[in-house]
This record gives C-alpha cells, structure tokens and sequence, in this order.
C-alpha cells in the first residue's frame, strides 16, 4: 500500500489528561488545542471504527471524562 500523501498532523496532546474531566471544559480544552471534530459518547455506545485524523473521542458518564482517544 503506498503511503498517504500530505496528511494534517493531529495536535500533540496527552488524551490521558481529559480523563476526570467534565465534559464542557474537556470539550473547550480540546478545541482550543485544535482538535477539529470533538465527540462525546456514553458508556459502551456503539460505533464505526472508522478513523478520522483531527477527531476527539470523549466517553462521557454523568458529565465526566472517563475515557478519551484519538480518532
């Protein structure tokens, strides 16, 4: 497979940091880093495991981070 020309890099960015947080200020947090698409998700929903460079997944329960990952 030939490599993918001219990829956007995606920010650098620990995404154990949003853990614990709540949902807005991780929301704000991520933006403000560029992240460019950001999602929160409850617990065990269901998805595409399609990868998006620039996409932010945040596993939200009562308003708080409890898991974060890239894609």
């Amino acid at each position: 497979m030939a490599p993918l020309p001219n990829l956007p890099s995606e920010p650098d960015d620990d995404t154990g940091a949003y853990v614990g947080l709540p949902e807005e200020a991780a929301a704000v947090r991520a933006r403000a880093l560029g992240w460019t698409d950001v999602r929160a998700l409850p617990p065990g929903a269901i998805i595409t495991m399609e990868y998006r460079i620039g996409r932010l997944n945040f596993e939200v329960r009562a308003g708080v981070v409890e898991r974060c990952w890239k894609g």
